[in-house]
């Protein structure tokens, strides 16, 4: 029996040959020839229905590309599917379809390559950044930018996987060398922290209360430039560290209490005194005696401004500026001789001359050295209470050095 796609012979149906192939068995009559060549027939309509919902479905679809594969498997078993038509025309349909899903997958690639190279190059941009926390989210951002935006030619995929790769690798790798490097800080800042709360157990069985109460304020002020360790580590420390330097500061208190008492415009009379012999002895010539004489008005000053008055700030001020007018002159003495072998047998103008010359010399190095700190200390501002009290006592300190100074070189112009 014939068909104008095929036929019987010896009771097999055969399709004709198409596009070089050689006309093959597709099937057996199993009722009757005619029944036979419908049942092929019908499985070519439903050929077409099935090749006709893949062309809905990649024209309905945005990601057209993903049928591409389907499209190939469907079109290649068209050369084995076993029924009667004419093949030709659907197989032309595909190879067109196929070219043109081609065709928006070289475009997307194109576009996603495109895509890609920035998110690279916003990678590169960040991966030495040091904001750990923020980068760190904006990097998982990108990777997921980058996962869900679509494969790129095979020549370029390889090359900008790992470009890719390699900057995220450096922030994350720099990430964990820091994180890793914190952790071995903070393992040494322990032993720091451990350290000072044996300090304050051994000043707290110290009989003496005063001594004591100097190793407590020395310690707390280590304890306030320690370096940083996780708060749970640095909590049980502190609580007991705190409690024993209370104790400490009570006890002290209690000691200077049970002394006799001066009333406050007793103690502010007692501290005029002493500052008037301070700066008596600022003015005289520097001598061991002079210099004995200030150490011991020092200590006692010491003793008595433990409880300072309210009002004592512009005579406490007086009495630390002239005690140091006195140790200055002392400082300058020795470095007068040691530059000058022969300056005892000098003149007292040339020593004077001397003097001034290297006061002079000393003032011009506080000065500069005032001027950078002024100059970090606005660069370097902070928000920090401790950090603030700290810069304005060293800024202080360094003025009244220059003070000083200037004050003994004043003090040498008018002799």
């Amino acid at each position: 029996m014939e068909h104008p796609y095929g036929y019987i012979k010896d009771n097999k149906v055969y399709l004709n040959g198409f596009l070089n192939q050689p006309d093959r068995v597709i099937g057996e009559v199993k009722e009757d020839e005619a029944s036979t060549i419908k049942y092929f027939e019908d499985r070519f309509e439903t050929l077409k229905e099935k090749i006709e919902a893949l062309k809905k479905d990649i024209e309905e679809n945005q990601n057209k590309g993903s049928f591409l594969m389907k499209l190939i498997h469907l079109r290649d078993s068209l050369l084995e599917f076993d029924a009667l038509g004419d093949f030709v025309p659907l197989i032309e349909d595909l190879d067109k379809l196929q070219v043109y899903l081609e065709e928006i997958i070289k475009k997307n690639r194109e576009r996603n390559l495109e895509i890609k190279r920035g998110l690279i190059l916003e990678a590169e941009a960040l991966k030495n950044d040091t904001d750990w926390k923020n980068t760190a989210e904006e990097m998982k951002n990108l990777k997921m930018r980058w996962i869900k935006t679509g494969p790129v030619e095979k020549e370029f995929d390889e090359e900008i996987e790992n470009t890719f790769n390699a900057a995220l690798e450096v922030f994350f790798e720099n990430r964990k060398h820091y994180f890793e490097g914190l952790a071995l800080q903070a393992e040494e800042n322990i032993k720091v922290y451990e350290d000072l709360v044996r300090q304050a157990r051994e000043a707290f069985d110290n009989p003496d209360a005063k001594a004591a109460f100097e190793v407590s304020k020395r310690i707390q002020k280590e304890w306030k430039t320690s370096g940083k360790v996780p708060a749970e580590k640095r909590q049980p420390l502190w609580d007991e560290f705190s409690k024993l330097n209370n104790r400490i500061f009570s006890r002290f208190r209690r000691t200077m209490q049970s002394g006799p008492q001066l009333k406050p415009w007793e103690q502010i009379k007692k501290m005029e005194e002493m500052t008037e012999e301070m700066k008596k002895l600022a003015k005289a010539e520097t001598n061991p005696e002079v210099i004995s004489s200030a150490k011991k008005l020092q200590a006692e000053w010491k003793r008595l401004t433990q409880r300072k008055p309210k009002d004592a700030g512009l005579i406490m001020r007086s009495f630390m500026f002239f005690s140091e007018v006195v140790f200055e002159k002392l400082f300058l003495n020795k470095l007068a001789n040691s530059k000058y072998a022969d300056f005892r047998e000098k003149e007292e103008v040339e020593q004077r001359r001397i003097k001034a010359s290297i006061l002079k010399d000393l003032i011009y190095r506080d000065e500069s050295e005032l001027a950078t700190i002024k100059e970090n200390a606005e660069n370097f501002r902070t928000n920090e209470e401790d950090f603030e009290i700290m810069l304005r006592r060293k800024l202080s300190a360094f003025k009244r050095k220059v003070d000083v100074k200037n004050y003994i070189l004043k003090e040498l112009s008018n002799k």
